[in-house]
């Protein structure tokens, strides 16, 4: 076997969800580098027009549609229409998510439900509408975004923490389920990651000062620094190529060290 040539993602179709920018996107664009062809969905046309943008000018041949993750038909509809047009989806990575930091006690029912409902429910409900496809194919390759918060609390994220943990078990639920079908279900877990959605955690203070809670992310790292989406392209190519072939149920993490870390003595 030609190592490198296990790595190639030649002709296979890849579902990125929530891919219109940060880490989705660096993920999609690593598997374009690595030859598949890319599909996307975002919740919004305005985001999908967005991610169609910025792929054109990377020379990246997209194809974006219009999906809420957390609709059962819209998903199996989205899902037949990209066979139809496509082609039998040959990876999918779960990666549309969102965060609300309220403490638990101030968090709604409803607020609560609504980040499991996006954050665990979605990956069920787009796997399950991709693995018959992927089952008649022979072959499959699902990747979760996962988190630290898949092994770690932290006051504020009770229900992000919630759904990735659940997020991990989901994972090696369908390893367990379908791994004799060939289909290799792994989780990614980014560590603290410099994208939009955590630049206020990272803007300089008025006095010129870091954010405390990038100075606590920065001493908490053993790399000391944030993570960047393209430090998650390496790791998703090798989930998502026949390089990994027989790594089923398990959590990547990709987060500079900070799980393995018990921090400085004061």
């Amino acid at each position: 076997m030609n190592i490198l040539k296990s790595f190639s993602l030649e002709g296979k179709v890849a579902l990125i969800t929530g891919a219109s920018y940060g880490i989705g996107y660096a993920i999609a664009k690593a598997y374009a580098q690595a030859g598949a062809r890319i599909v996307f969905c975002d919740i919004k046309q305005e985001f999908v027009d967005r991610g169609l943008n910025s792929y054109k000018e990377d020379g990246i041949a997209a194809k974006g549609y219009v999906c809420d993750v957390t609709k059962e038909e819209m998903v199996k509809d989205m899902v037949e229409k990209i066979e139809q047009e496509i082609g039998t989806i040959d990876i999918l990575v779960n990666n549309a998510g969102i965060i609300k930091r309220i403490p638990m006690c101030d968090m709604t029912a409803e607020e609560f439900r609504q980040v499991i409902d996006v954050d665990l429910n979605a990956p069920f409900i787009v796997s399950k509408a991709v693995i018959p496809g992927m089952i008649k194919k022979g072959h499959g390759k699902i990747i979760n975004i996962c988190s630290m918060m898949s092994e770690l609390g932290r006051e504020t994220v009770s229900a992000y923490a919630a759904a990735k943990g659940g997020l991990k078990m989901l994972t090696r639920n369908i390893c367990s389920e379908y791994g004799e079908h060939n289909i290799q279900c792994n989780g990614i877990g980014p560590g603290y990651i410099a994208t939009p959605q955590t630049a206020p955690l990272r803007e300089t203070q008025p006095d010129g000062s870091r954010h405390p809670f990038d100075q606590f992310i920065i001493s908490k790292t053993p790399a000391a620094r944030w993570g960047t989406p393209e430090d998650l392209m390496g790791p998703a190519v090798f989930l998502a190529s026949e390089a990994s072939d027989f790594v089923n149920g398990h959590i990547l993490y990709v987060d500079g060290g900070i799980l393995a870390y018990i921090g400085k003595q004061p």
